[in-house]
């Protein structure tokens, strides 16, 4: 995800006008297989068309009860013909609000149900999107536009078949009846000042949507950068860059602070000009009817029909531009959570995908193969250049290499976060295109490097391996990955929580969470993806000795950085430069003097300073030495 001009962040996803919103939401709002909803739909379209039509039939009781009490005298008279049409009267109001409060309780749950329908999807598409959209975006930037998204549907839905829709079928009611019970002047004035009226709305509305759109990027920007700094809160409080920060944020929102600006003076010139429309309409309509009432063919009571009718006209219409701008605003707010929908799934199952067999029994140790595999996260930037080697079932290899040599790029496209460009990689002896990414997920586990834990306990972070594991099963991986007496010891031993990414525990604790996950996940694959590496030696050493447990009896692949966590496998692959340089047993390659052996001695240099340290600190411990104040 980039950061434009103008603080503006460019979702992805193509660029997308109202209509192609309104069709993207017209299949939730109509769902495909659910007569259920269906009928909903059509329940309150009824309600909504009967409501309109008590609603246009109040003016007219209304008028005929005062030509009623006009033209008669005495009090038999007003018990009689005027209490009737008083009586109607109140009951088509009834009627009239009846209809509207059964519309809305039966469209509640179409509207709540297709908010969820679009959120639940989108928040699914964002999981099967390839590692490459998530390494581009900016989390702040798409959370937002999700929960602007949802917010935006509820607002259409509701206004779009609450008020502009009801409000058009009013107008071409209302029109009807002036026609019918006036003449044709009466019908013409009333539906030019509403067109008028309507398509001044619609045309100025239109034109804001700019601003909104302006808001929107500016939103999300600074949504964006608020999530993104403190989502770093270490980094910013090591340089000192709290000012710089809230500079940043402070320029994003000076872009929506203008734009919100120009939104409101627009929208109070949008309300001016409606007003007077209408008022012109009002006084022609008025004068017309006055002028049939003194003339003598027209009575009082039709004088206040024309009157009652373009004021009834008046209350939806003066909300009809509140509405309009509404609605535009969150089609534009939909529009941004429809381009992450539009956003294409890179890796996806091919037609006839089968399942990997034993992927969710646990099975036995199954072989993998590299089998020239070529491979470049751009077309400029290669970086395997035909990779070849096969990880016989149950044993262990291991690659290591200089840094960017690709040997994470290795373990992501055995995972299938990527497709390789060509060649194959194959589980079993199948392209592991040929499985479901499920089941072949559902095979591998993987310690990574950067062990990054959710905001729960300790107890849901070793279950995340297999959620529906008892407590015994957790304690069981808790033991295998020595992390069981360290939980014991806390305050809260597993229900203790772990703070945003695991923050608060230290490096060595958060990779024995990831080493037990692993391990109740019993995974038929095995990838230690440089799982000690950022570690000190003596942590290393001991969450090597639980990786080694781990690995035992799977298929394993180790990716390395210290080259003495891997001389004890099978095979060792030297990377150089997305290529194959050595391979070999630990002996082999140090015996031929080649990278691994310069690598090696390297590394014992550099490894003579960490022993020290570790027997200083082991000393310390057994009490052989002691510090002394002063």
């Amino acid at each position: 995800m980039r950061v434009m001009a103008s603080n503006r962040l460019a979702l992805p996803g193509k660029s997308r006008s109202n209509w192609d919103t309104i069709k993207s939401l017209a299949p939730y709002l109509w769902p495909k297989n659910n007569a259920g909803a269906r009928f909903r739909v059509v329940l309150a379209m009824s309600f909504l068309v009967l409501s309109k039509v008590a609603n246009v039939y109040v003016p007219v009781f209304y008028a005929r009860a005062v030509d009623a009490l006009s033209n008669r005298g005495g009090v038999a008279h007003v018990l009689a013909v005027p209490v009737g049409l008083i009586v109607i009267y109140g009951l088509v109001r009834l009627s009239s609000a009846g209809f509207g409060e059964l519309r809305d309780a039966v469209f509640a749950a179409v509207q709540q149900r297709t908010v969820r329908s679009v959120a639940l999807q989108t928040f699914q598409h964002m999981h099967r999107l390839s590692l490459r959209f998530h390494l581009d975006r900016q989390t702040g930037g798409v959370s937002r536009a999700i929960e602007r998204g949802s917010a935006g549907i509820e607002q259409v839905l509701r206004l779009a078949v609450f008020n502009l829709v009801p409000t058009l079928i009013e107008l071409l009611l209302v029109t009807a009846v002036m026609w019918r019970i006036f003449d044709w002047r009466f019908a013409l004035v009333t539906f030019g000042a509403v067109a008028g009226y309507i398509a001044f709305t619609l045309s100025f509305a239109t034109w804001r949507v700019r601003f909104r759109r302006t808001m929107n990027e500016s939103d999300t920007a600074a949504q964006a950068k608020a999530v993104d700094s403190l989502l770093n809160y270490e980094t910013v409080k090591y340089f000192g860059n709290e000012a710089h920060e809230a500079r940043r944020f402070d320029n994003a929102l000076a872009g929506y602070e203008k734009a919100a600006v120009k939104s409101q003076v627009t929208l109070n010139m949008l309300n001016l000009g409606q007003a007077a429309i209408i008022a012109l309409g009002l006084a022609i309509i008025m004068l017309m009817a006055a002028r049939g009432v003194v003339a003598g063919h027209m009575t009082v009571g039709k004088f206040v029909l024309a009157n009652t009718y373009l004021a009834q006209l008046y209350v939806p219409l003066n909300f009809l531009g509140f509405a309009y701008n509404t609605i535009q605003q969150g089609l534009v707010d939909m529009e941004q959570m429809f381009r992450l929908l539009d956003v294409d799934q890179e890796v996806q199952d091919s037609a006839g995908a089968v399942q990997l067999a034993g992927h969710l029994t646990g099975g036995g140790p199954c072989s993998v193969t590299f089998e020239d595999v070529q491979f470049g996260y751009t077309p400029a930037r290669e970086i395997l250049k035909g990779v070849s080697f096969t990880v016989p079932a149950g044993r262990k290899i291991a690659v290591v290499g200089p840094t960017g040599a690709g040997k994470s790029t290795i373990s992501r496209l055995l995972f299938r976060f990527y497709d390789v460009t060509s060649g194959a990689v194959m589980v079993e002896g199948r392209d592991i295109r040929d499985y479901t990414q499920a089941s072949l997920r559902a095979a591998i586990g993987v310690v990574p490097q950067d062990t990054v834990l959710f905001n729960d306990t300790i107890r849901y972070n070793i279950a995340y391996g297999r959620p529906d594991a008892t407590q015994a099963e957790v304690e069981h991986a808790a033991r295998v990955a020595q992390v069981h007496d360290f939980v014991l010891r806390m305050p809260d031993g597993y229900d203790t929580r772990v703070g945003e990414r695991g923050l608060k525990l230290s490096g060595g604790e958060k990779q024995r969470v990831a080493i037990a996950r692993t391990v109740l996940k019993d995974p038929r694959i095995l990838i230690l993806d440089e799982a000690t590496s950022a570690l000190d030696s003596r942590t290393e050493r001991d969450i090597d000795a639980a990786l080694r447990a781990v690995s035992g009896g799977r298929t394993t692949l180790v990716i390395a950085h210290r080259l003495s966590t891997v001389v004890d496998a099978d095979e060792i692959i030297v990377v150089v430069d997305g290529r194959i340089a050595e391979r070999g047993s630990h002996r082999e390659l140090l015996a031929q003097g080649g990278v691994f052996a310069r690598m090696w001695e390297l590394q014992a240099q550099q490894a003579e300073p960490e022993a020290e340290e570790v027997r200083l600190e082991a000393d310390l411990e057994d009490g052989r030495i002691s510090v002394q104040a002063g």
